[in-house]
């Protein structure tokens, strides 16, 4: 009695799928088709470790350390060691540190600790360092210089706020991109209008 033809090109099908599978093109099939959109939902949310201090290292606990090439920025995700002339740091009192791609990720941080570092609170940042744009040191937040409403575009191609370690570090910058000075304590205290909806990373 014969079979069927359906188990006939069932058959085939079996025998042949491995060489298919070996040629390439059904995986080629697969990846030729457009991706099916998958909406995200807008609490979803790239969890930025901190990382832990390094005895070996040879730094002191609060001290300002280079950036790691893995760091994320828990305020919009980017890696700061990409763009390092405007990257900050955040070290806790335990030496954890936090590393944000710029000055204005920085100051939407500090305004929520605990929304972008689960865990974490304000009260327990020991020191925190920006990056002198022009010569690329670590400073002391509190003893930097920032330029506001400048044409300089940060890491993210909008506003942002470089700092600098003096007023006349600055000079250069102002003469060609304009902008005025201000300090980590008049920032603190409220971030200026255009700035202030500009930390894309929803949480």
């Amino acid at each position: 009695m014969s079979l069927p033809r359906r188990t006939l090109l069932r058959g085939a099908l079996l025998i042949a799928l491995p060489s298919l599978a070996g040629s390439g093109y059904l995986a080629t099939r697969v990846r030729d088709r457009p991706a099916a959109a998958v909406p995200v939902p807008d609490d979803v949310c790239i969890v930025a470790p901190t990382f832990a201090y390094d005895p070996a290292s040879g730094l002191p606990p609060l001290a300002a350390r280079e950036v790691p090439s893995q760091a994320r920025c828990p305020v919009c995700g980017m890696f700061p060691a990409r763009q390092r002339r405007w990257a900050a740091q955040v070290i806790f009192s335990d030496g954890h540190v936090q590393f944000l791609d710029s000055p204005l990720s920085l100051f939407h941080y500090l305004q929520q600790v605990s929304r972008y570092t689960p865990g974490r609170q304000a009260a327990e940042i020991a020191k925190v360092y920006v990056s002198d744009y022009a010569s690329g040191i670590w400073l002391p937040t509190e003893q930097a210089r920032f330029l506001q409403e400048s044409s300089l575009l940060g890491p993210m191609r909008a506003g942002n706020l470089p700092a600098f370690e003096s007023e006349a570090a600055s000079l250069p910058f102002r003469a060609r991109h304009g902008g005025t000075l201000t300090s980590a304590a008049e920032l603190r205290v409220r971030l200026p209008k255009d700035l202030q909806q500009l930390a894309p990373h929803r949480h």
